[in-house]
């Protein structure tokens, strides 16, 4: 009982990161990806709290921890639910695959101590909406008393609490037939001493859900759905206002795909107007689809709205790749026409690029990047080992050809092959993955990235900021951006169950010549990067730079591009000879008007 009398029941609420090649977890000081689904669950459980679902006589008491960015206290939960004699339960939000391995770990530690707990997220719903039967480690999971929930918690929250509160979870929850609306449902919300671990203290919320595409890779389509289901403008306004009262005033708005939520434009105008009448600095991060730009007036409203950084699945730029995941909606052709339409909105572009579809081989690869670098104004390149999902087409289908996947989950997070590929070696294919990010983020390439700020009116320190972290995470951090952070944090007693817990001194010496190999680099890359910058802005030139990619789109100019793929390689060496001293021409053109 509380001071007052009262029942407490606690619900502590934990979002589990994954583990790295040597066992050790994924922890930054601070984070940059927030999480959707912990904001998503908590505003749930705050409406619980308030409605009283257990009754009036019982205080709900919710904690929640991101364990990208902070320490998950196994012991100190263990002490609190003992003094609390267990009444309260653990839930495991927004797991995905990569992850599920962790949160197993942390629940049989939980479990040992007799407390409740449930796993939910992506890993879960995907395989039992795709799969004909349960995967070993759910089975394993299960034999753990853990319950395994699958679909979307609004309407069954309340459900999965009042169960927990009788002591009587039952094995498995399973609403993936059932999508809820959105429109009117509790929103999503995380304290400020939650948000503020996030750099830049972002806060996050999905606007929809859904994607009416059918990408053969993509978990979404048959997690969330093919239909749009979204909030009202009146559900963003009262979101906004909400984290504004406590200081967060930018937002990463995490639909897959914000451009085809039916409800954009009402959202959009809604944020336009506060900040006009209450003046509120808005700033917004948003996912798009390639064809965003053909919306009427997306774009502007978007940038009205406070929208500074937008990030596009451009997954691949060979027509063969495209058209075999059934990603037919992205159009070669129209690849420019959209990244110039964001530049001039001057909005910060960051484009997700798949490696390993079936046609591909490391030269070709090369020579994508290539053609990017030159054709397309893209800013920020991140890059992506294809893995067939759990939830996705791609993996169900290979499950039930019976062909080899990788049996360890906490590999997928598409830096791994975690399949074969038909044309290249698991090693071939790490390699060239491993290469991308050095040919992409090149010295050449970073100059003419932030050239094209310059020349397009961006501000060019928030190019290099962002160049420095997506290619420092790879390059000298070592880990997908998206799992990236402010100064790594590697607890030595939280190591995953089967590797060895290392000597204090031999790990303390060993973390020192890491955190050097790490950090000394990085601060040289930081300074010659700062410098480079300086020299472009100060160079009255770089503001009549052009290149290829910020030159005019003509109607047939990507039909050689196409031709080039199935082209011998005399033939392509001859038509790039060709392309290349068309570029050069166009340039001198260029020159020679803007001197005029």
């Amino acid at each position: 009982m509380n001071e007052a009398g009262r029942a407490r029941f606690l619900v502590e609420l934990i979002k589990p990161s994954h583990y790295d090649d040597d066992g050790y977890l994924i922890q930054w000081w601070r984070g940059f990806v927030p999480s959707s689904s912990l904001s998503s669950i908590y505003g749930l459980a705050l409406d619980a709290q308030a409605r009283a679902v257990l009754g009036d006589g019982v205080d709900l008491e919710i904690a929640a921890h991101d364990e990208t960015n902070a320490r998950v206290p196994v012991r100190s939960i263990i002490r609190r639910f003992k003094r609390n004699l267990n009444r309260g339960v653990v839930l495991m939000i927004g797991v995905q695959t990569n992850q599920f391995a962790r949160a197993v770990d942390i629940a049989r530690e939980l479990r040992a101590a007799g407390i409740q707990v449930a796993i939910g997220g992506f890993h879960v719903s995907g395989c039992l909406a795709m799969l004909p039967e349960m995967p070993p480690e759910m089975k394993d999971a299960l034999a753990l008393g853990i319950t395994l929930f699958a679909g979307e918690a609004e309407h069954r929250l309340d459900e999965l609490l009042v169960a927990a509160f009788e002591d009587r979870l039952p094995p498995v929850y399973n609403f993936m037939a059932d999508l809820p609306a959105m429109d009117g449902e509790p929103l999503p919300f995380l304290p400020i001493k939650y948000v503020k671990r996030y750099a830049g203290a972002i806060g996050c919320f999905d606007a929809g859900r859904g994607c009416p595409f059918s990408c053969s890779f993509c978990t979404i389509i048959n997690v969330q759905g093919r239909k749009s289901r979204h909030r009202s403008a009146d559900d963003i306004e009262q979101l906004i206002r909400a984290h504004a009262a406590q200081g967060v005033r930018s937002f990463f708005i995490t639909d897959d795909n914000f451009a085809r939520n039916r409800n954009w434009e009402a959202i959009l105008d809604r944020i336009i107007q506060l900040k006009r009448r209450d003046r509120l600095k808005i700033n917004i991060i948003m996912q798009v689809d390639t064809m965003c730009h053909k919306i009427p007036n997306f774009v502007e409203k978007s940038v009205r709205a406070g929208c500074k950084k937008v990030f596009i699945g451009l997954e691949s730029i060979n027509p063969d790749s495209l058209k075999g995941a059934s990603k037919g909606q992205n159009c070669i052709t129209e690849y420019r026409r959209m990244l110039q339409a964001w530049k001039r909105a001057k909005v910060l572009t960051y484009a997700g690029y798949i490696l390993g579809f079936p046609s591909d081989t490391p030269d070709s690869i090369e020579r994508d990047i290539q053609i990017i670098q030159r054709e397309l104004p893209i800013d920020i390149m991140e890059f992506f080992m294809l893995t067939p999902l759990p939830g996705s087409k791609d993996h169900q289908e290979m499950y039930l050809r019976g062909e080899r996947m990788e049996a360890d989950t906490n590999k997928y997070d598409a830096e791994h092959a975690a399949a074969d590929h038909p044309r290249m070696s698991a090693a071939e294919w790490q390699d060239i993955y491993q290469r991308a990010w050095h040919l992409y983020y090149s010295p050449a390439h970073i100059e003419t990235l932030i050239k094209r700020a310059v020349a397009s009116g961006m501000r060019t320190r928030r190019m290099t900021s962002m160049i420095l972290y997506f290619y420092g995470s790879h390059a000298y951090e070592r880990v997908h951006p998206l799992q990236g952070g402010i100064i790594r944090r590697k607890p030595r007693t939280q190591r995953r169950p089967g590797f060895p817990r290392e000597n204090p001194l031999r790990f303390f010496m060993r973390r020192a010549r890491e955190m050097s190999a790490t950090y000394v680099p990085g601060l040289w890359f930081m300074w010659r990067l700062e410098r480079l910058r300086r020299k472009i802005e100060n160079d009255p030139a770089s503001k009549r730079y052009t290149d290829v990619a910020l030159s005019p789109v003509a109607d047939d100019e990507f039909g050689a591009d196409l031709e080039l793929y199935h082209a011998t390689d005399s033939a392509r060496h001859a038509a790039d000879q060709a392309r290349t001293r068309a570029d050069a021409i166009r340039q001198i053109d260029s020159s020679g008007d803007a001197a005029a």
